[in-house]
């Protein structure tokens, strides 16, 4: 039997691995205070989810791969939206305790959700086929659009303490672990947050100097 690398590598996980390398390098960023490249990192990191599930739905695969696709896209998820907007906030409040303890629960709060979302996501896969139309709880990836967000009003002197980014990862971790039921984004919504997401990298560009990216 020859033997291969663990895991899968065809095309529809290329965006998932992509979406973490993303995360992982802006985590380096923000240890190296350099917050401009790490928020972008954290856009780029969730463009890379948004379509990665579309592009897996290109191909008829078998039960293995999308289990181990449930799985990576969660353990991606993670990374991106749980320990890399942790580590962020955590270093832009100066390492205050108190900011690495809330940074610490919403990590947690992540990792509660991300793996009961894998829990319900197997069980509906093994009755139904079609796509999924909600989700239990705020989907993590909704840091990568808020997070810049607070970023960009804090560096532009609207919100002009750092506590704000704590309070939005209290804010964020009571929505993940929250039983309110969200609709699942169809074209209208995903074209909705990619203008958002153009408009604070454009904004991040003209107003905030060049030397971002």
């Amino acid at each position: 039997m020859k033997k291969k690398l663990l895991g899968y590598y065809d095309y529809t996980v290329v965006l998932t691995y992509c979406g973490m390398l993303f995360a992982f390098c802006g985590i380096l960023q923000a240890i190296g205070q350099n917050y401009w490249n790490s928020v972008f990192c954290l856009m780029l990191a969730g463009v890379c989810d948004m379509f990665d599930g579309t592009v897996a739905a290109t191909k008829i695969r078998t039960d293995s791969e999308k289990r181990f696709g449930i799985q990576i896209d969660s353990l991606s998820d993670l990374i991106s939206f749980g320990v890399f907007p942790g580590v962020f906030v955590y270093m832009i409040s100066e390492k205050n305790p108190l900011a690495g303890v809330i940074s610490a629960m919403f990590v947690l709060c992540a990792l509660i959700r991300l793996a009961y979302f894998n829990v319900l996501e197997e069980e509906r896969q093994r009755q139904t086929e079609e796509s999924r139309k909600s989700y239990l709880g705020v989907p993590v990836t909704t840091i990568a659009v808020l997070l810049p967000a607070v970023y960009l009003l804090y560096d532009y002197k609207v919100c002009k303490r750092v506590i704000c980014f704590p309070i939005l990862l209290i804010f964020m971790g009571i929505g993940y672990l929250s039983p309110i039921e969200i609709k699942k984004p169809g074209a209208v919504g995903k074209i909705a947050i990619i203008i958002l997401g153009i408009f604070e990298a454009v904004w991040m560009m003209l107003f905030m100097g060049w030397d971002v990216v």
